[in-house]
């Protein structure tokens, strides 16, 4: 019944920062796990970034030191602050619960 909303993707330098929101329209303490994940033009869609209920975190080897994952159970809100961003980070991120709940995305283009 959650349905998942991102938002704060856009234009970034190489080397840029964004915050990517992704609001439910429920609560996420029933989610177990919050996720993002994205996609780049004709690519798979891989996983991101993990949080669990408690805050505990999971990364990708991309992501590891540079994007942080992180919940607000109270504020039924999902964060994903880029930092260091890369060309190759180009891509529309996903806001995801329990592997099986998807927002419409939000696309990053990192580009000079």
């Amino acid at each position: 019944q959650v349905q998942l909303v991102e938002s704060g993707g856009g234009l970034v330098q190489p080397g840029g920062s964004l915050r990517l929101s992704c609001a439910a329209s429920g609560s996420i303490f029933s989610i177990y796990a919050m996720g993002w994940y994205r996609q780049a033009p004709g690519g798979p869609r891989e996983a991101v970034a993990n949080v669990v209920r408690d805050g505990r975190t999971s990364y990708a080897a991309f992501a590891k030191d540079r994007f942080i994952i992180s919940r607000d159970n109270a504020e039924n809100m999902v964060y994903l602050q880029l930092n260091n961003l890369k060309p190759e980070d180009t891509a529309v991120y996903y806001c995801n619960g329990d592997g099986t709940i998807w927002g419409q995305g939000t696309q990053v283009t990192v580009s000079s």
